[in-house]
């Protein structure tokens, strides 16, 4: 998918759908969207870690997982993710001594 790229063609990353995304939903403009190849894109970044990176091939983390999770909330398929298992990866990633998110 090459949608939401910084430039024309370029590779998608879940940071930059978030901003357009959020900017087509601020000017009511969601209808320019194809949700549904949009929402599977984003599922996508879901890895067996249960935590969602920004982009194809690359390791799961928990910003990702802020930045592919409000996009999809946005659109109104946040449904589509495993959340327990995201639930359990953002957990899992908490800095047990104090207790930020690493």
């Amino acid at each position: 998918m090459e949608h939401f790229g910084c430039v024309p063609g370029s590779e998608s990353h879940a940071g930059q759908v978030f901003c357009c995304v959020g900017a087509l939903s601020i000017a009511n403009k969601l209808q320019l969207l194809d949700v549904d190849q949009l929402a599977w894109w984003l599922c996508e970044r879901q890895l067996p870690s249960g935590g969602l990176n920004g982009r194809p091939e690359k390791l799961p983390d928990v910003c990702y997982s802020w930045w592919v999770l409000a996009s999809l909330k946005i659109i109104g398929r946040a449904h589509w993710l495993d959340k327990n298992s995201l639930v359990r990866f953002i957990l899992a990633s908490q800095d047990g001594g104090n207790r930020g998110i690493c």
